[in-house]
Parts: C-alpha cells; structure tokens; sequence
C-alpha cells in the first residue's frame, strides 16, 4: 500500500516529550504566581511616623516580576532544548526494538523467513512482539516447507499414472495384436488410482482452506456408518469389526468427519492381519472434547515409523500391502481435517502390534 511520507513516530514521541515538559514548566510557573506572587503587595509598604523602623525588606510585585520572568524564560528555554534532545535520545533507544521488528518483517516479505529476531531483555509489549512474530515466522517457515515438500511428492505422484498409461500406449501402438482388453483394464486401474489421487489433494486443500460450513455432527453415528460401508472389505479381508461408544456431539463438517472415520477404519483393515485381524473403534466424551479411537491389530510398528506415517505420501515399507499401496495420502487426510477442525490427531503403536489412533476434537454444546 503507497502512504504519503509523514513524520515519523520517534519524531512525534520527542515532540511530545517536550510538549510535556514545556507544559509542566508552565503549569510550575502558574501555580508560583496564583499561590505566591499575588500576594506581594504591587507598592511600597509606607511606615506610620513613631512606628519602630524595622530594617525589613518589603519586595514589591513589580520588581519580583522584572527580576522573575527573565529567568523563567529561560528556564523554560532550557525545557525546551532539553525535551527535544533528551526526547529523541528516549525515543530511540525505546523504538530500537521496534526497528528491529520492522527488518524482520521486510526480510520475511521478500521470502527469508528463516531470519529470526530473538530480542533479548525481559519480557515486555516489545519482547512479546518480537516472540509471537519469531513464533509466526517459524509456523509459516515450516508450513511453506511442507507445502513445497507437497507439491513436490504430489507432481512425482501425478506423474506416475501418466508415465504408465504413456507407455501402455506406446506398448500397444508398436504390438497392435497386442489384448487390447488387458491393455483396457489396466489404463482402467492406473486411471482410477490417478483420480483417487487427484480427488484426496484436492479434499485436503478443501480441508486447509476451512471453506465448509459447520454444523452439530455425532462421531458415534459417523463411526457406525462408517463401519457399516466397510464391512464388505472387511470381511474379504477376514477381519473383525468392533464399534461402541457413546454420543459425541461435535460441530464441523460432516462430509470430512465421515471422511475423516471413513480414512481411519480403511487403514485399519489393509494393514492388518489377513484372517485374524481385528479392529476397535470407540467414542468417548471427555470435559471439554470428544475422541474417537480407531485401533487394530497388525504388524509391530517401531515409534519412529509411527512418527512418519501422517506425512502426505508416506506408505511406510513395512506397511505396504501389493493390493492396497493407496497413495500415502489417508491418514495425511485425517491429520489437516482435524486440525481444520481445531482438533489434534495421535498415532501410539501397541506393544503387540498395531497402531492406536486417536481424533480429539471440541465438544460440542448440543446435547
């Protein structure tokens, strides 16, 4: 935005600090002369003939006056010299964190955000400044560093399906007597699997943007209907279903919540043990929050795998089934629906093996 240049702020603080003391010094006079020098008789006192001569001196008003104001004057001339000089070296020194501040701020608008202004001192308007704007900074260093990490993983991914139907193409182009119905079936799969992928980048920047209206939403019904629409899978795969709880009313989209328990429970079953599998998904109501717990049985999984396994496209080796890779991007879903709905998201592996998820986010007043 393009202002008109004006005085500048440590101008306008020594201005008023010798507007102050101009003002005080003025105030001091005026209270000398309504409380002392009016009651200086304004003539010379004239003794009684036979009265005892008293060698007093009785001033009067007119020569305290002549003698008085001169050097008034002056003591306010001196105010004043001492205000602007005395006010600009305040001045400084009090906005110097303020300059600092403002060089950050420029470094951070033409792109340097790793630049940090650690103010030293005790804690003060300034210093709090100076810590909640480090704070901002560090937040959007790391965001834009994920965000470009994402754009990254996400152009290799694009490019995946669209290097593979390129050479099916060119497969069947050179070999036209070539089975023209495998060749269909498997531009089928990489095609889907292309639009699967297209469609959960772009549920994720719906769920950063928090462009969705909220309402009141009951985890408990989200997670039955979820169970309910994988039962199918789950029982090809052999697995048990297990869901209790009790009502959790939240408030929050309720086609990304499904989403959110929908992302959960799959992943609980294709990472699983085929035939022996189980999984656990419960709600809970805490004071002041509301949980849903998806937990299932399957490989051991070490803390430092479990750490990765929210990052966008992070499969995790020990965790990739032939028939179910996915593109890495389920429980990356479930960790920025939950945080666009101002809620957290926990992965714990289970000493037996497994993992143990758990969605908290605020309760809701209805109900």
């Amino acid at each position: 935005m393009d202002r008109a240049p004006g005085p500048s702020v440590r101008l306008r603080l020594t201005l008023s600090y010798a507007g102050f003391l101009m003002l005080a010094g003025a105030l001091l006079l005026a209270a000398v002369w309504l409380f002392l020098l009016r009651y200086v008789p304004e003539r010379a006192l004239i003794v009684p003939s036979g009265t005892p001569i008293r060698y007093d001196v009785f001033p009067v008003r007119s020569n305290l006056l002549r003698v008085f104001a001169p050097r008034a004057a002056g003591v306010l001339a001196f105010l004043l010299v001492f205000g602007l000089v005395g006010g600009w070296f305040l001045a400084g020194r009090m906005l110097a964190p303020l300059t600092r501040v403002t060089e950050a701020t420029r470094k951070a608008a033409n792109g340097s955000l790793s630049h940090r202004i650690r103010l030293p001192g005790r804690r003060d308007e300034f210093r709090e400044l100076a810590d909640a704007f480090d704070t901002m900074l560090a937040r959007l260093d790391a965001h834009v560093a994920e965000q470009r990490r994402f754009a990254a993983n996400a152009s290799h991914e694009l490019r995946t399906p669209l290097a593979i139907s390129k050479a099916l193409l060119d497969v069947a182009r050179t070999d036209p007597e070539r089975d023209t119905a495998e060749l269909l079936d498997r531009l089928h799969a990489v095609n889907a699997r292309a639009i699967d992928l297209t469609e959960a980048l772009l549920l994720i920047g719906r769920a950063e943007q928090r462009t969705f209206e909220r309402e009141d939403v009951d985890l408990s019904l989200l997670a039955e209907e979820a169970t309910e629409t994988l039962l199918p899978l789950a029982e090809k795969h052999g697995i048990s279903l297990e869901t209790s709880g009790e009502f959790a009313p939240t408030t929050g989209s309720e086609a990304l919540l499904l989403q959110l328990t929908i992302n959960l429970v799959h992943n609980a079953i294709v990472h699983n043990m085929p035939g022996q599998g189980r999984v656990w998904v419960r709600t809970a109501v805490l004071p002041d929050a509301v949980t849903l717990t998806v937990v299932n049985t399957g490989e051991r999984l070490s803390p430092e795998l479990t750490a990765t396994l929210t990052e966008p496209f992070r499969r995790g080796t020990e965790r990739v089934h032939s028939d179910h890779a996915g593109a890495g991007l389920g429980l990356a879903i479930v960790r920025t629906i939950a945080h666009a709905h101002d809620g957290t998201l926990t992965l714990a592996p289970r000493p037996s093996g497994g993992l143990r998820i758990t969605v908290e986010l605020p309760v809701s007043g209805a109900g």
